[in-house]
């Protein structure tokens, strides 16, 4: 990558400072299979080493770089014993099993209840054909709302927790220390800072949790290890508060009650920190990245409007029937639109062309070595392959920068998922991921079916910084009541 790489990992650091890392490896990749990265870390552009480093059978765990970001106990998401992670995983895959989808879609649909009624007080009056709309007409920030969405019903589904942001229009949460006292901050940016932080100084491992601290003289990282501290206390007290519920003998179906107790009822026993980590990785990956997925798949679709015809004409023909009796809240049932092909293959298109996760997610090859692509590669080797650089592979995706949902459809769709690591891939692929496709689909439904939106311009475009997540900022809309036709009419 840099003639330095191979002793240091400053040009990777001063990459990352850039805001799209990936993005400029997938670009490198075009020339190279495989790249130097830093002195013991290696990135792959040719898709078939995702087998090799993600596949169900591969020797490889996660590596070092999941050590020193994690607190006191590992997650679900940083655990790097094989051991350790089966039973994580066995406790918590029934919570998430697709079959409890049907029992949380009721959250869900609250949620989007909630949101429905903010923007119904911020319709306007409809875009008049060749205009671009006025300054105060752009009402929603799309970008926000989803992300208030998807936070509220992630606390819901996990802790019964009622965050409220979706009827405050802010994300004013209460925090907790160590000793107990409290304190307010804003949940995003708290969330956002701590990732970025992280996102641009981890990169030498071992000099990590130096760099950390020392780093916070500097103003700039400063103000990000401030929201970093108050993001720790975020998990703590939804968890306290859950725990008093607990206690008290409530019993809630939701994530929480799953690492309490096994199905049949028996404590898990599990300490307080591992609890408080699960909390924490679940208000985290369960929120940020879908919430992402949602700002992006409605853009792309803004962007190219013979698309948005096609999900809004297949969307309205599976829901003709209801036109006379449609529950007035305007929240379509997951069951009637989670099969429409046209729909899901969007869904997936927004996810291959900008993964909320983009960057590889580093492992670490195993004490006798590994064969990637026919090459040795010795023990205690960091090998990646990013989702971005992936996705953009013109072999398995002809004109991949281009949105064309089309490819996911049918056969050709179906051979395209092993090379799609939107949720990544193998033992460790996203447990989320029926959850986030349940949030998607019934948001992207219930708001094509009531609402027109147009952006700022033909031409605007979404800004995007790469951090752990690849974020996206403001996406201002306008938004108005659509008018309904037959889809049997015309």
């Amino acid at each position: 990558m840099h003639p330095l790489s191979g002793v240091s990992s400053i040009p990777f650091m001063v990459l990352a400072h850039g805001g799209a890392r990936s993005t400029y490896l997938a670009k490198l990749h075009q020339k190279h299979p495989v790249i130097r990265i830093s002195p013991n870390t290696l990135s792959y552009g040719d898709v078939r080493a995702i087998k090799d480093i993600y596949g169900h059978n591969s020797p490889c765990t996660k590596d070092e770089s999941y050590v020193v970001t994690s607190g006191s106990h590992f997650h679900l998401a940083d655990v790097i014993d094989k051991h350790d992670h089966a039973r994580k995983r066995k406790l918590l895959s029934s919570a998430y099993a697709i079959k409890n989808l049907e029992g949380w879609e009721h959250k869900v649909a609250d949620k989007t209840v909630r949101l429905i009624k903010h923007f119904d007080t911020c319709c306007t009056a409809p875009l008049k054909p060749n205009t671009t709309p006025a300054s105060e007409d752009l009402k929603v920030d799309y970008r926000a709302w989803t992300n208030f969405f998807t936070l509220d019903a992630i606390a819901d589904i996990g802790l019964s927790e009622r965050l409220g942001f979706l009827g405050q229009g802010h994300d004013r949460v209460t925090g907790r220390r160590l000793d107990g006292t409290t304190y307010e901050c804003d949940f995003r940016p708290a969330l956002y800072q701590n990732a970025r932080k992280q996102s641009l100084l981890v990169w030498p491992y071992a000099w990590y949790p130096f760099i950390n601290k020392v780093a916070n003289i500097i103003p700039f990282y400063g103000r990000m290890g401030k929201l970093a501290v108050e993001w720790d206390g975020i998990p703590i007290e939804l968890s306290h508060r859950r725990l008093q519920r607990y206690r008290a003998g409530e019993k809630l179906d939701d994530f929480f009650q799953a690492l309490m107790e096994d199905k049949n009822g028996h404590p898990n026993n599990l300490e307080w920190g591992e609890i408080v980590a699960e909390v924490s990785i679940m208000m985290n990956a369960g929120s940020a990245t879908t919430a992402i997925a949602m700002t992006n798949v409605l853009y792309q679709l803004l962007k190219n409007p013979a698309m948005m015809q096609k999900v809004v004409e297949e969307l309205d023909a599976a829901l003709e029937d209801d036109d006379d009796d449609e529950d007035e809240s305007g929240v379509v049932s997951y069951d009637k639109v989670k099969h429409l092909p046209y729909m899901r293959a969007c869904l997936d298109e927004s996810l291959r062309l900008f993964p909320p996760t983009p960057h590889g997610l580093p492992r670490e090859t195993p004490a006798g070595g590994l064969n990637i692509l026919g090459d040795y590669i010795p023990g205690g080797v960091s090998v990646a392959m990013s989702a971005f650089v992936a996705h953009r592979q013109e072999s398995i995706y002809p004109n991949a920068d281009k949105f064309i949902p089309e490819r996911f459809l049918g056969e050709e769709g179906k051979s395209l998922q092993p090379y799609f690591l939107a949720f990544s891939a193998g033992a460790r692929g996203c447990i989320g991921r029926n959850i986030s496709y349940l949030e998607q689909t019934v948001v992207l439904a219930s708001v094509l079916r009531r609402y027109e939106f147009a952006l700022k311009s033909k031409d605007w475009e979404l800004e995007r910084l790469e951090t752990m997540n690849w974020l996206v900022g403001d996406m201002p809309v306008k938004v108005w009541r659509r008018e309904r036709k037959s889809a049997l009419s015309g």
